[in-house]
């Protein structure tokens, strides 16, 4: 794909000089589990002072069936229309580290000359690494320390937060298609992604943001204060303690899913012992403390 063919899809409202920005992404529309790469990109917008520097063809990229536009109506009269758009916005964090930011749904379509299109903006900008915030959820109690898992260009930057050592074929998001792009153009590339409580997964979980942007800062050092996000992570887990504690059904289950996961870090001793003959499988423990979670919310 040429440079004007990817430019067609953009317009290039000004062009600063950076030095070697991070791009950071967390698109709406696909797997997020707990709101974690929402929440995170929340806090960083919240955070640092950004400006637009590029929009995207919404026209183009968007299925207006899917994303609607939002209609004003004031006593019975149309206001403006507020269309959903993709935007490529720069700033720095509180240490001067520049940052670009992509802001926006998911495309619905032309999703490798959207890849195309930024990674020709961020050859334009010298962007350094490209840095994917996302959340799945995964049969993992919420009383016990949450782990990222990453993927990337290379096996040693993935490794730098960590990897699910497994092969897997799922359904891809437009971060796959980004980062693919961008390896072949020779920019590192990672995404980052928290496992979130199966039971947590439909409601915000400030958890997954909060350990997202301490990955955002491990492997990029850009660092968003995240004193509220720390609060509410808080509140979160004190909140599932208490559902929870109602019932000593579903402490036991709890307790399972604890030892599972404690199973999983120690497999050989794990296997030996033989906790995994013993335990249901997290996919069952997960569905008995939602259906759980949600009668407690009735």
């Amino acid at each position: 794909m040429t440079a004007v063919e990817a430019s067609s899809l953009y317009q290039l409202h000004e062009q600063p000089e950076l030095d070697r920005p991070v791009l950071v992404m967390a698109p709406d529309g696909w797997i997020d589990a707990g709101l974690g790469g929402a929440g995170a990109l929340a806090a960083l917008l919240a955070a640092v002072d950004t400006r637009t520097l590029a929009t995207f063809d919404s026209e183009e990229l968007i299925d207006y069936r899917a994303r609607r536009p939002m209609s004003h109506i004031s006593d019975g009269t149309y206001g403006e229309l507020e269309w959903p758009t993709i935007e490529l916005r720069a700033g720095h964090d509180a240490h001067g580290n520049a940052l670009l930011v992509l802001v926006g749904p998911e495309p619905d379509q032309r999703w490798q000359r959207f890849a195309g299109a930024v990674t020709d903006l961020a050859e334009q900008f010298g962007v350094r690494l490209l840095v994917g915030l996302g959340a799945f959820p995964a049969p993992v109690p919420h009383t016990r320390p949450a782990e990222l898992a990453a993927s990337a260009t290379t096996g040693e930057l993935a490794e730098q937060i960590g990897i699910v050592r497994a092969e897997v074929r799922v359904p891809a998001g437009i971060l796959a298609a980004v980062e693919r792009r961008f390896a072949t153009a020779g920019i590192p590339a990672i995404g980052i992604w928290e496992r979130v409580p199966h039971y947590a997964a439909s409601a915000p979980y400030p958890e997954a943001s909060l350990l997202l942007l301490q990955g955002l800062e491990k492997v990029a050092g850009i660092t968003v204060d995240t004193t509220e996000l720390a609060e509410a992570a808080a509140a979160t887990r004190q909140r599932l303690d208490q559902l929870t504690a109602n019932s000593p059904q579903h402490q036991a289950l709890l307790a399972q899913l604890e030892a599972q996961a404690e199973a999983e870090a120690t497999d050989a001793a794990a296997a030996a012992a033989g906790w995994g003959a013993e335990l249901p499988t997290g996919d069952e423990l997960a569905a008995e403390l939602e259906q759980f979670l949600r009668d407690e919310e009735r």
